[in-house]
């Protein structure tokens, strides 16, 4: 869908990548630009094949790079300059997310990238975003995650707040400059005018927080932990079983009499679990009823059984459980890709699939999305540098010899 769309790619680690690997599975051409002899840094985050370190088997970096083309280019030598106008030129997109400040310093703010190429869209990610009080402070996944509110309403209403275990706000602010950039180019498309995005990472997770900020405002009172028994509710949410856990959803209350039947426990309908605020208010007397029959079951077997009745269960799917889920792999949603050092791995596809009314089959599957390797560090250099830009052999060789490339 994004065919003949240029990318100048400057991030490293996690949310700038994603973004840019949202456009490259689309078909985009996204150059990747690292520093000469390290590179992105994900490169030596890991996981790696039996914990041993190599800049070209690290799982994030190859998942977050797949279908790019890597050269090397020191940013901060100053012979780097002309190759980098060439760049600007060839690009329609420029993504990048370092700290505030620093693309000034390099040469490369808004202002002087536009006035060598004014339709290009320039997309910043950074912790606080570009302007603000806080733009220059530091901060990890753990800050951004107190900061941005999400914090205050995970975990258990008498214990103290929790982080999510992923690195949600980095990919949710990929996402946010993925979609950010796109809007400027349907801009740039219309008007001829590129423009410069602004995405803060922390911002991602303040407009995640449910009706946490809305509550407040209409009402003065605060969103609470409420732990696993979500929104104050009994019967709903994760409970142990013999394999695992199952998230049980109790609800609406027309549907609880199938939960007796489900788990043949007749006491299950009593009238004092017949709706929300009864089982509220009876929750310890309601799990202690249901765990011996949850225990007593694997998750698969539950999940199935319950969503035959029309109960919308799931279970806490392990890594494993959702490699060998039948219903991904029905959807195409893995593609089997071949990197030439770190050997043969999976990768997720996209989150989406696109189908128009003249396709046979059921929309994009993996064989559709460009899912080419992750590239070697400046993999490209010769591609780009001499059969794009038109840099002569001997030029590169003593733009390496002077640590430009």
């Amino acid at each position: 869908m994004l065919s003949g769309l240029r990318v100048l790619d400057l991030t490293h680690y996690v949310a700038g990548p994603y973004a840019t690997r949202l456009m490259a599975a689309q078909s985009a051409d996204v150059i990747k630009v690292e520093r000469p002899g390290i590179g992105d840094g994900s490169r030596r985050v890991g996981a790696f094949p039996d914990d041993v370190p190599h800049q070209e088997k690290s799982a994030l970096f190859l998942y977050l790079n797949t279908g790019k083309r890597s050269v090397t280019l020191n940013l901060k030598n100053g012979a780097s300059a002309p190759i980098m106008r060439r760049l600007l030129e060839w690009a329609d997109v420029l993504v990048e997310n370092f700290s505030p400040g620093v693309m000034e310093r390099l040469g490369l703010d808004y202002e002087r990238v536009a006035a060598v190429n004014p339709a290009l869209v320039m997309t910043s990610i950074s912790n606080f975003g570009q302007t603000g009080p806080y733009r220059d402070y530091g901060a990890r996944e753990i800050n951004l995650y107190a900061l941005g509110g999400l914090m205050h309403i995970t975990g258990d209403p008498e214990r103290e707040p929790l982080q999510m275990a992923a690195r949600l706000a980095q990919y949710g602010a990929g996402q946010n400059a993925f979609s950010g950039t796109l809007g400027a180019l349907l801009h740039r498309d219309m008007s001829g005018e590129g423009q410069h995005v602004d995405v803060a990472i922390s911002e991602y997770l303040a407009t995640i927080l449910e009706n946490a900020l809305s509550q407040y405002s209409y009402t003065g009172s605060n969103f609470r932990r409420t732990g696993n028994r979500g929104y104050g509710r009994a019967a709903w949410g994760p409970y142990p079983c013999r394999d695992g856990y199952v998230g049980v959803i109790a609800g609406p209350d027309h549907k609880w009499p199938a939960m007796a039947e489900l788990m043949g426990i007749p006491e299950l309908a009593d009238e004092r679990f017949a709706d929300r605020a009864g089982r509220a208010a009876n929750a310890d007397e309601l799990d202690a009823l249901m765990l011996p029959w949850l225990m007593a079951h694997d998750k698969h077997e539950i999940f199935e059984r319950a969503q035959k009745m029309g109960l919308a269960f799931a279970y806490v799917a392990a890594p494993e459980d959702i490699l060998s889920w039948e219903h991904l792999r029905g959807r195409g949603f893995f593609a089997e890709v071949e990197h030439p050092v770190a050997g043969g791995l999976e990768h997720p596809t996209m989150p989406w699939k696109a189908r128009s009314d003249t396709d046979s089959g059921d929309g994009m599957d993996g064989n559709d999305w460009n899912m080419s390797a992750a590239p070697m560090l400046g993999e490209h250099n010769g591609e780009v540098y001499e059969g794009m830009l038109g840099y002569s052999g001997a030029e590169l060789a003593r733009m390496r010899g002077m640590g430009v490339i």
